[in-house]
């Protein structure tokens, strides 16, 4: 690195003309010295000045002027042509000025050469340089680096400057942060109102978000989505300019739009702008289905949850071909005899990499990227293939519960599917249809479709059982009774854990629906049971079957059979015979008992 003396040193940054010189070091353009008059110009420190030179020599040039100036130095460096170029550079009143750039070689002795780089502010100047500009074309705009909808730095300037910026931020001690924007129903208005309105609402969304951050770099990135890199304040004060600026948005839109909403994330100590933007989007998306949220700022959770719903996901496929997706019982018992009544076929993914994966992660995960359909399916072939190991090991064939979902129903035919199953498995040989019981939550069913009744009833017909699920988790209404026809309702297993709070509300609504579902010929099943005092409750009240932790906890068959081979004791199952005793004794009281 050239090294002046101390005299020539303190001659030349005592300097009022605007001047840097720069050395190639190792092939990197380094800043050797800067004037007193260039540290005015940019309205920067000496220290910082240099620390931005070194780092960031393209940050303040005007994305429509980046990439002919890039050409420029490039040309110059490699001796290629002079370098004698105007451009808009953005000074200390964070406005773009025109300046004149000169640029000649120095040598300094035998083997070192330096840059001297003048610089001539020209804004005052600034109106009739763009009326020259205009009039002989003087600067064409670089679509390259930006947007020309908007006139946005775009997503090329973006991975290629934006670590600039957000350096230039560091040196001048303040903490970067990037918001990424994403317009919400963005295909609807443009459906709706036509494309050319959905190109001026991009236009609005850009001059609002630079209104709103007038010292950030606001630029467009694919689609419909903007991302701003600013310095950060608080997180109160960012959330209120992104609300004020939405509030803007959605007044002064042609058509109705929920305007945008951000992902918020602080650069983390050296994290690239790459990085910073795929966590802001984790953010916006956490909120996306969430109209009446616009902001939302990412956490290290919000990382770990993305990271675990990729692995379910891009492993979904391979977790059934490897049979890591297992099959667990439950059983389910008569309250009265305590002999198990019929099985629940439950998902359980034991991961070889993330070892056993808790239904309450992969199954919301699925459901959010349409996949149940495929899990469904797959637990019913297992059931079937498992049926037969059943029966060669002695036990009976009770009744097994499976989990469907009105996602299924809208991408398969679900009675199709299952009467190939049963048929590709030779399962007549033993049991029927009524062995196989449907389970539908009480929440799917209050949002039922056409098509979603019509399998339903099909499913009927040809002889399976329908059970609702997760009766008064909150959609409880009587008249679905009315329009489909269940077997069984199975009461959600909060009723049951909280029998005692609001003076023993749930103990009322538990006998209360006990009786009217007999009255109707229905069959009642508590889940959740884990206390003796829990059983006999059910008892009084007359529920009749019950499952939870005091019967038994899930466990694949394989258990099962090991257990039956090695004397341990089990649990007795009902017979058939005894299936449709205690189904007929239970429901004697009913007007139109179901005995199937």
């Amino acid at each position: 690195m050239y090294q002046f003396s101390d005299k020539n040193r303190k001659t030349l940054e005592q300097l009022a003309l605007p001047l840097a010189i720069f050395q190639n070091v190792d092939g990197k353009n380094v800043p050797v010295l800067v004037t007193e008059g260039f540290c005015t110009l940019l309205g920067v420190q000496r220290d910082r000045v240099m620390k931005e030179q070194e780092s960031s020599k393209f940050d303040r040039i005007h994305p429509e002027d980046v990439g002919r100036i890039a050409r420029a130095v490039t040309e110059f460096w490699s001796k290629q042509s002079n370098y004698d170029v105007i451009y808009r550079v953005r000074q200390a009143d964070n406005e773009y000025h025109y300046v004149h750039s000169i640029a000649f070689w120095w040598p300094m002795d035998e083997v070192t050469e330096l840059i001297v780089v003048i610089y001539l502010d020209l804004h005052k100047w600034g109106n009739e340089i763009r009326k020259s500009s205009n009039r002989y074309g003087l600067f064409q705009q670089d679509h390259f680096y930006t947007d020309p909808l908007t006139g946005l730095p775009n997503i090329n300037y973006l991975n290629q400057f934006a670590d600039e910026r957000v350096n230039t931020l560091r040196i001048h001690e303040k903490t970067p942060v990037l918001i990424y924007t994403d317009v919400q129903a963005m295909q609807f208005y443009n459906n709706h109102y036509g494309f050319s309105r959905g190109n001026e609402l991009m236009c609005l969304i850009a001059e609002e978000l630079k209104a709103a951050f007038p010292e950030g770099l606001v630029a467009r990135g694919a689609e419909d989505h903007f991302v701003v890199i600013d310095a950060f304040t608080d997180r109160e004060t960012l959330r209120a300019k992104i609300r004020e600026a939405n509030d803007r948005i959605r007044k002064k839109a042609y058509g109705n739009t929920s305007g945008i909403q951000a992902g918020i994330s602080l650069y983390e100590k050296e994290a690239k702008t790459a990085e910073t933007i795929d966590q802001a989007k984790q953010a916006v998306k956490k909120i996306r289905e969430d109209l009446n949220r616009v902001v939302n700022y990412y956490s290290h959770d919000d990382n770990e949850s993305y990271w675990n719903q990729r692995y379910i996901i891009e492993n979904f496929e391979k977790a059934m071909e490897e049979g890591w997706i297992k099959v667990f019982y439950q059983c389910v018992s008569r309250v009265e005899t305590g002999k198990v009544a019929s099985l629940e076929a439950l998902a359980r993914w034991i991961d070889p990499v993330r070892g056993t994966i808790s239904p309450g992660v992969f199954i919301p995960v699925l459901g959010r990227f349409h996949q149940l359909h495929k899990l469904d399916l797959y637990m019913a072939e297992q059931v079937c293939k498992e049926i037969r190991i059943r029966a060669e090991n002695g036990f009976p064939i009770v009744p097994v519960s499976m989990n469907f979902t009105a996602q299924d129903f809208d991408y398969v035919d679900i009675p199709a599917a299952l009467n190939e199953l049963y048929d590709r498995y030779g399962i007549s040989r033993y049991a029927g249809k009524g062995c196989f019981v449907i389970e539908i939550t009480e929440q799917d069913v209050a949002s039922a479709t056409d098509r979603f009744r019509e399998q339903l009833t099909t499913l009927k017909n040809d002889g399976y059982k329908l059970w609702l699920d997760d009766f008064g988790s909150g959609y409880s209404s009587l008249s679905m009774f009315s329009r489909f026809d269940f077997n069984m309702i199975k009461f959600d297993m909060d009723l049951l854990r909280h029998l005692d709070e609001h003076n023993g509300a749930n103990r009322r609504i538990i006998k209360a629906m006990t009786e009217v579902a007999r009255e109707l010929g229905i069959h009642t099943l508590a889940e959740g049971m884990e206390t003796e005092e829990q059983q006999q409750f059910l008892v009084e009240c007359g529920c009749e079957l019950a499952q939870g932790y005091l019967y038994h906890k899930p466990e694949p068959l394989e258990s099962f059979v090991y257990k039956a081979k090695t004397g341990h004791p089990h649990r007795t199952c009902e017979t058939p015979e005894e299936r449709i005793e205690n189904m007929k004794k239970w429901l004697e009281k009913a007007q139109n008992p179901r005995f199937d």
